[in-house]
């Protein structure tokens, strides 16, 4: 198997630019399934192509983590998804807060993928009287006025809400005054945060409303054809899913 040298591993020094991050945990879940289906190897053109992007921009994506392809042979895989996995600091173990235990908070403590990764379900909170004691799981759903006195001794690095709009901010607001640094806000509101505190929206109808833009679009197009119009641009593309992949042969970069 191929083995990086220490000189061919040096990152690039600077900060990774925010459109490249947000493609490193594509790259890295297509090559978790390349591991996991056995392929060693993957080529830039392979990976690009997977991901939905061309493949100099993989490349340069990937050299502000080192340099350590080789050419006419492509990146490992196990070593390359073991860099972005430093780099995303999937290799840590992140505490996660969730507040708001309905079907939404309930599914998200429950799911494999939300949890696993270094992220750790570490505490549970809701309002709900027939919620609050209950477990899902080993943790034990406390109430949100015990919040202060349960992240003390297990301080979350993140902060989920999945509560309802109205309350959203006054979980944040409790979240913030824990100590929570990161917020990730799955509710309808548009939060107010101090600076210096991460906060990243989840919002489904938005996406909705997003795809409802280009689907109304596309249904213009016939206009086109007849002559009456002017074709709408062309929405994006879905991620590919990485599934029965072949090793890139050689030759391949």
């Amino acid at each position: 198997m191929w083995v990086p040298s220490a000189a061919m591993v040096a990152p690039r020094q600077g900060r990774i630019p925010d459109a490249t991050v947000s493609r490193l945990p594509v790259y890295q879940r297509i090559l978790l399934e390349l591991v996991r289906t056995g392929v060693e190897t993957v080529s830039s053109e392979k990976l690009a192509g997977l991901a939905m992007v061309n493949a100099s921009k993989v490349r340069k994506d990937l050299s502000y983590l080192g340099s350590f392809g080789t050419r006419g042979w492509g990146y490992e895989t196990r070593y390359l998804l073991s860099r972005i996995d430093e780099a995303l600091g999937l290799d840590r173990d992140w505490p996660v807060a969730i507040v708001g235990l309905g079907n939404l908070g309930r599914a998200l403590a429950n799911s494999p993928g939300f949890t696993s990764r270094g992220f750790r379900i570490a505490s549970l909170f809701d309002v709900d009287p027939g919620l609050v004691s209950t477990r899902i799981g080993p943790v034990v759903i406390h109430h949100l006025d015990d919040l202060a006195a349960v992240t003390a001794g297990d301080p979350p690095a993140i902060g989920v809400i999945a509560t309802p709009g109205a309350v959203a901010q006054d979980v944040a607001d409790r979240l913030v005054e824990a100590g929570v640094g990161s917020l990730l806000n799955f509710a309808p509101r548009v939060l107010a945060v101090p600076a210096g505190v991460l906060l990243r929206y989840v919002d489904l109808s938005i996406e909705l409303q997003v795809m409802s833009f280009y689907l109304r679009r596309k249904g213009h197009r016939g206009l086109e054809a007849s002559g009456e119009g002017t074709a709408p641009p062309e929405p994006p593309v879905a991620l590919a899913h990485p599934i029965g992949i072949a090793a890139p042969g050689p030759g391949e970069v």
